[in-house]
């Protein structure tokens, strides 16, 4: 490996470090707004099974989004936002 780049390399987790321990101030934050995605799919009045066979995901991936564990990105965070707007225009849509 390049010298230089191994050097930069080091800084960065040099300053990865210090972020961790409260010691320097990160240069960027990035923040999502969580999807309620329960909710969602409640205003659907479908059942975890048809909402997921519906939007094309696995029923796991589903339960993960509504129990918190994981955040829709991507295109499926954009569908939630549009069936949250429209729910019955998406639902004729994507059926």
């Amino acid at each position: 490996m390049d010298k230089k780049l191994f050097a930069e390399l080091v800084e960065s987790m040099t300053e990865m470090g210090e972020i961790a321990r409260g010691e320097r101030a990160p240069s960027r934050e990035f923040h999502v707004d969580s999807t309620d995605v329960k909710r969602i799919r409640a205003a659907t009045n479908l059942s975890q099974v048809k909402f997921a066979r519906l939007i094309a995901v696995e029923v796991g991936t589903l339960r993960n989004w509504e129990q918190g564990r994981r955040e829709p990105t991507g295109p499926a965070k954009a569908l939630l936002g549009v069936i949250e707007r429209e729910p019955e225009a998406a639902i004729r849509a994507l059926r």
